[in-house]
C-alpha cells in the first residue's frame, strides 16, 4: 500500500555522524541550473544546499558531479507475470517459482532504469487461478528495500454465470494482498455490471482501481466517468488509445467528463499491452487530455511479451516518446513518468528538497531534454540509498577530427557506493 503523504519542507530532520544511513550527494545538478549538495537520511532528503556548504558527517558520500538530479521516475502500468516471455520454447509456463522469477527479473530491469516504484497488473482466474497474484506477492516480499512492487488483481469476467467464480476469486485476491483492484470491463459482456462490480468492491474494501480500456467507446467511457466520479481512493484507465481514433469533439467531450469525474488516464507511449484484445498503433491523445485537466501518467505495458517482444520497462524510453511523437515538453514529458504516475500510484510527492522522500534518479546530462535523449549512466536511489547504478562509457578513435571537435563522451564514475 503507498506511503503516507510526505511531510512539507520545514518537517527536515538533522543527520548526525552516528547515524549510518545518512548519504551526501555532492555536486548534483538540478533542473533549474543550481550545482548542490543534497544529504539524504532515514529515507528522506535531510538538506539541500549550494555545492561544498553542507557539513558531511555522512559515511558514504557520492559524486554526481555532471549529472542531473531528479525525483525517480515509477511504473504505474507493467505485467510482471507475462514479462520476459516473449522467446518462450512452447508454452509458458505459470508455476509459482518461474512467474516469482520474471516478475523480480522484470522489476529489477524497471528499478535500474530508475523506477523505484512498479504497479503490476496481473491476472486471476482461468486454468492458473490466483497462482500468478500469489507469485507477484512473494517477488514483492523479496524486493523490499529495492523497490516497492504492488499487485493490481486483473479478472477476465465478473458478471453473468462465468463472472461469478471470478467475482469471488476478485474477493480472495484483495484479501492475499492485492493492492489494486482492475480488469478490463470492454472484454465482458456486460462492461457496466463489470464496472459496477468492481468498484463495489473497491469502495468496500478502501482499494483504488485501475482499469484496462481501449477508450474507443465514447458512450461507455461517459458511464465510466459517472459512475467513478468521487470514487477514493481514485480511478485510473489505461491505455486509451482508441480516444486517438475518435472524432474530435467527440474525443473532447470525452476527456471533459474524464477530467470533471477525478479519473487518471494511463498512457502507454512504448506500445499497447496483451490484456487488450484490440491494440493500436497509437497512443492516447495526451495533450488533449492535460487541456482538459485530465491527470495523464505514462506506463512501459508490455516487456518482451506477447504484445511486444522488445520492450524495454524504461520510464525515460517513455518520457522520450511523449516528447518526441506526443507534442509536450521535455519538463511535461517527464513529469507524466514521475509526479504524475506517483500520483496515480497513491505515492507521496517528491522533490529534491529537505522533508522529501528520498526516491530519487541521477542521469548524466544538464537538463531534461538531454536526459531523455541519452541516458546511459543512471544512479538510483530508493529509500535514501544507492539501490542500482549503470555506468556507460562512451569513447571514439584517437583522431585528430575527434579531438578537434572536443566530441562530448560519457565518462567513468568515481568509485562509490
Amino acid at each position: 500500500m503507498p506511503d503516507s503523504p510526505a511531510p512539507g519542507p520545514g518537517a527536515a530532520h538533522h543527520g548526525s555522524a552516528a547515524d549510518p544511513t545518512t548519504l551526501l550527494l555532492a555536486s548534483a545538478r538540478l533542473t533549474d541550473g543550481r550545482t548542490v549538495d543534497v544529504r539524504l537520511g532515514g529515507g528522506r532528503i535531510q538538506a539541500v544546499g549550494t555545492a561544498g556548504s553542507l557539513p558531511s558527517p555522512a559515511p558514504s558520500r557520492v559524486d554526481l558531479s555532471g549529472y542531473l538530479l531528479l525525483p525517480a521516475p515509477a511504473e504505474p502500468h507493467a505485467h510482471g507475470d507475462t514479462a520476459l516471455t516473449a522467446d518462450a520454447d512452447g508454452p509458458v509456463p505459470y508455476t509459482v517459482d518461474e512467474v516469482q522469477r520474471r516478475a523480480t527479473e522484470a522489476a529489477l530491469l524497471q528499478l535500474g532504469h530508475g523506477a523505484t516504484a512498479v504497479r503490476s497488473h496481473v491476472r486471476i482466474g482461468d486454468v492458473h487461478g490466483l497462482r500468478p497474484l500469489e507469485a507477484v506477492l512473494q517477488a514483492r516480499r523479496s524486493l523490499r528495500g529495492l523497490t516497492d512492487l504492488t499487485a493490481v488483481a486483473v479478472p477476465r469476467l465478473l458478471t453473468g454465470v462465468a463472472g461469478a467464480d471470478g467475482l469471488a476469486m476478485l474477493r480472495d485476491a484483495v484479501k492475499m494482498g492485492a493492492a489494486v483492484v482492475g480488469g478490463c470491463p470492454d472484454l465482458d459482456p456486460d462492461p457496466t455490471g463489470f464496472l459496477e462490480a468492481v468498484l463495489e468492491l473497491a469502495a468496500e474494501h478502501g482499494c483504488p482501481v485501475d482499469l484496462h480500456t481501449d477508450g474507443d467507446d465514447p458512450a461507455r467511457l461517459a458511464r465510466l466517468a459517472a459512475m467513478a466520479g468521487g470514487l477514493r481512493p481514485g480511478v485510473s484507465i489505461g491505455p486509451c488509445a482508441g480516444l486517438s481514433r475518435l472524432p474530435l469533439d467527440a474525443a473532447a467531450r470525452a476527456a471533459d467528463q474524464l477530467a470533471a469525474a477525478g479519473v487518471r488516464v494511463t498512457c502507454l507511449p512504448q506500445g499497447n499491452c496483451a490484456a487488450l484484445e484490440r491494440r493500436s498503433p497509437r497512443s492516447a491523445p495526451v495533450r488533449l487530455l492535460r487541456a482538459a485537466g485530465v491527470r495523464v501518467a505514462a506506463g512501459s505495458g508490455a516487456l518482451r511479451d506477447a504484445a511486444n517482444p522488445v520492450g524495454r520497462g524504461d520510464p525515460l524510453e517513455a518520457g522520450y516518446l511523449l516528447a518526441s511523437q506526443g507534442g509536450l515538453r521535455p519538463a511535461e514529458a517527464y513529469e507524466a513518468i514521475s509526479a504524475a504516475s506517483r500520483e496515480a500510484m497513491g505515492l507521496p510527492e517528491v522533490r529534491v528538497e529537505a522533508g522529501f522522500p528520498a526516491e530519487l534518479l541521477a542521469v548524466r546530462g544538464d537538463r531534461i531534454a538531454a536526459v531523455l535523449s541519452l541516458a546511459y549512466s543512471r544512479i538510483v536511489i530508493h529509500r535514501g540509498r544507492v539501490v542500482a547504478r549503470t555506468s556507460a562509457v562512451r569513447e571514439y578513435c584517437d583522431s585528430a577530427v575527434a579531438v578537434a571537435l572536443d566530441l562530448p563522451r560519457q565518462g567513468r564514475m568515481e568509485p562509490g557506493p
